[in-house]
């Protein structure tokens, strides 16, 4: 398989490059870029994909070492290329997972150039377009798809104690246990990355903390079907509008060795100890939102809700699926959760090191155009901007609740790329029209 990073002469050659005109650039080269450039490539659509770094570079060095994709193969891929070496209800490892977007990139040789970084786009004055400052010169491009996705920007919330006594990093530049120094961990969040972490930390060998806020809580899998499956057929992927108060609730899933539920008592029980949402730091003492129990009953309610819907779709479509009445089993509370720390001295606890497991945030700053509101939040229907010419992809709930993952994207991708075929289309009638009357 060609090198996509390394791309060969004669695709350099045949590719749009700095300094020269495009009709369509595409900002980003992960999931979200290689998708609407295969779709733009169906439909004739000139274009230039732009990566900072290497295709899908968030799987290979954003990420630790030991992460798997969070969905069964089957699920987490796009609809042109199965992963051939993997069994579909396995998941992926990550580098597998980049190597799946490069492979299929070669698929349709996608016009993708890898070490070029994005620095400015504006509309142009008195005439169609943009200019697009690059790190490699300049491209006029008549429009613009943002790829870039949601996770651009590590985000430490403000609270984060400045305190040489701890070593403190992001999620993000988490790798594996050895690379902390002696000691306990806090683990800021409990969502799939924060869980996974403090899980792998654990057993290593670590007196872990988790910080556990809201939350929802899938089954990675019921009646013999994975809940990526579930939320399919139950329509829940292709929900347009969010729950009240639920846009932003993190989910708690695992794929991590084959795949379990992810069970904040059983944390519990093998040693983990659970604390509400994290509230203060003072001179090295944490305080606690007194809010644990709260939170991992709406996990239960989340868990339980899904558990229903599913038994409610069997019987009304006359599925010969295993029951499994144990699935609704609770554990006990652990004490961490009836008696719960509302302050810790971490010096005195042993605390070495924190983990912000506390998300992303969006860096638009490059993209100087008239399509964000007061609060920086990019204004579009199902990714086409208010600022013509302007595109967004891989956003949550950019048209549904699966617009982030990896099949969402690519439906996504359909849709945006066919808006730009179209208005091809009319230019193209514009011309023709001016030919003939001159």
């Amino acid at each position: 398989m060609t090198d996509l990073n390394q791309p060969d002469l004669a695709r350099i050659n045949a590719m749009p490059t700095p300094g020269s005109s495009i009709d369509t650039l595409v900002v980003g080269a992960g999931q979200a870029g290689v998708a609407i450039s295969e779709h733009l490539s169906s439909l004739g659509v000139p274009h230039l994909v732009l990566e900072k770094n290497r295709i899908a570079e968030a799987w290979r060095t954003g990420r630790w070492d030991s992460l798997v994709a969070n969905g069964p193969a089957w699920h987490d891929r796009f609809p042109g290329l199965a992963f051939d070496d993997i069994d579909a209800d396995a998941f992926a490892p990550k580098e597998r997972v980049a190597a799946y977007f490069e492979a299929y990139a070669q698929k349709f040789n996608a016009p993708i150039r890898t070490g070029v970084d994005v620095r400015k786009v504006t509309r142009n004055a008195e005439r169609s377009g943009f200019t697009v400052e690059t790190s490699e010169g300049v491209i006029q491009a008549n429009r613009v798809v943002v790829a870039t996705g949601p996770f651009q920007r590590p985000v430490i919330p403000a609270l984060a104690p400045t305190d040489e006594r701890f070593t403190q990093i992001h999620s993000a530049q988490y790798y594996n246990p050895q690379q902390l120094p002696e000691g306990a961990v806090l683990v800021v969040g409990a969502g799939s990355s924060g869980v996974q972490i403090a899980d792998e930390l654990q057993r290593a060998g670590k007196k872990v903390y988790l910080s556990v806020g809201p939350h929802d809580r899938p089954p990675r899998a019921y009646r013999n079907r994975d809940f990526c499956w579930w939320l399919g057929v139950l329509g829940e992927w292709d929900a347009e509008i969010a729950q009240p108060g639920k846009e932003h609730v993190t989910i708690a899933v695992s794929g991590a060795r084959g795949g379990h539920t992810v069970d904040f008592r059983r944390l519990a029980q093998q040693g983990m100890t659970l604390v509400g949402l994290t509230k203060t730091f003072n001179d090295g003492v944490v305080t606690f939102q007194q809010d644990l129990l709260e939170n991992l009953k709406n996990g239960d309610k989340n868990y339980l809700a899904l558990l229903d819907a599913a038994d409610a779709y069997i019987a009304r479509n006359g599925l010969d699926l295993p029951h499994e009445p144990e699935a609704r089993s609770m554990l006990p509370d652990p004490q961490c959760v009836t008696q719960p720390i509302l302050e810790l001295d971490l010096v005195a606890a042993g605390v070495t090191s924190i983990i912000w497991a506390t998300g992303y945030a969006v860096d638009f700053s490059w993209l100087q155009v008239d399509t964000f509101d007061a609060q920086g939040k990019p204004q579009h229907q199902r990714g086409v901007s208010r600022e013509p010419g302007v595109y967004f992809l891989g956003l949550p709930w950019l048209s549904r609740r699966g617009s982030s993952f990896i099949w969402g994207v690519w439906h996504d991708a359909k849709h945006v790329a066919g808006h730009i075929a179209t208005q091809r289309s009319y230019l193209a009638y514009q011309d023709a029209a001016q030919r003939q009357d001159a």
